[in-house]
């Protein structure tokens, strides 16, 4: 028999970055056993699933409840090996629920007995991105782009094709491994806004505020698309420095030739999180 690639993710209607040979499992979580039938008879097994923010009933805690059943339900599975999509920095101690909770969810996976292979990436760039994709939409439309704090902090983005790369790549061996995926340009945010604006050739006014006030401009935007722009732990997160790496970047492609070769659609339209997630 072949080797039978299964994903799931946060976005199962969107299309699979892991190839043509993927099936999408359904979402069980509070039916363990339908859960583990689903994934019975796959080889690998590459997980994306995470909440960017709390909605609802849905919180942080939840998630890290239903990626836990998903590890148990791969293990009664027999599945062979777990790819895991993480993030940079994560950590058990972090006073950011996002972090903290991914951390967890490492350490269910390590514990558990299966072969592995965990992801950290940075910052996600790509055709169907959220941060970098509004960023562009908010410089389009608005004279004044304000950057929370300094903006001295850095990013490191990696191109989505190469993350799923990478993954492909690991879900085809056998040793545990939990690496870090970032992309081979580091940029201050105060450097990559106004990278933005001159690749988008647009002349904004890029001003400093205070984080706070950053934050109530974005709900402000929130109300007129409906949607959540930017979260108090995002701020958080970013002027820690959580989004770089200290490990080789293992991307090859550069944000900003990427940017160049994609100016003519970056940010023509808003990518909401709650239309693509929650409705």
């Amino acid at each position: 028999m072949g080797r039978r690639v299964l994903t799931l993710t946060g976005h199962p209607s969107r299309p699979n970055p892991f190839g043509q040979r993927v099936t999408t499992a359904p979402f069980n979580f509070d039916n363990p056993r339908e859960l583990a039938r689903s994934l019975r008879g796959a080889t690998t097994l590459y997980n994306t699933y995470w909440i960017r923010f709390p909605r609802g009933k849905l919180t942080f805690e939840q998630a890290v409840h239903n990626s836990q059943v998903l590890v148990q339900a791969a293990q009664e599975a027999g599945v062979q090996r777990l790819v895991h999509i993480s993030i940079a920095n994560p950590s058990e101690d972090s006073p950011l629920p996002y972090y903290r909770g991914k951390a967890q969810v490492e350490k269910a996976i390590v514990q558990s007995g299966l072969s592995y292979a965990i992801l950290r990436p940075t910052v996600v760039f790509g055709p169907e991105d959220i941060l970098i994709n509004n960023i562009a939409w908010l410089i389009r439309r608005f004279p004044v782009f304000a950057v929370p704090g300094r903006g001295d902090y850095d990013l490191q983005p990696i191109f989505v094709e190469d993350l799923a790369d990478l993954a492909v790549k690991l879900g085809a061996e056998r040793e545990n491994t939990i690496l870090d995926a970032a992309g081979p340009e580091t940029f201050t945010f105060d450097q990559m806004a106004h990278l933005m604006a001159r690749t988008l050739g647009r002349r904004v006014w890029i001003v400093h505020v205070p984080p706070g006030l950053a934050l109530l401009l974005s709900r402000l935007v929130g109300y007129l698309v409906r949607d959540v722009v930017l979260t108090g732990d995002e701020v958080r997160g970013l002027m820690a420095d959580l989004l770089v790496s200290g490990e080789p970047p293992r991307g090859r492609t550069p944000l900003s030739r990427w940017l160049e070769a994609n100016a003519h659609r970056v940010g023509v339209k808003y990518a909401s999180e709650l239309a693509r997630h929650y409705r």
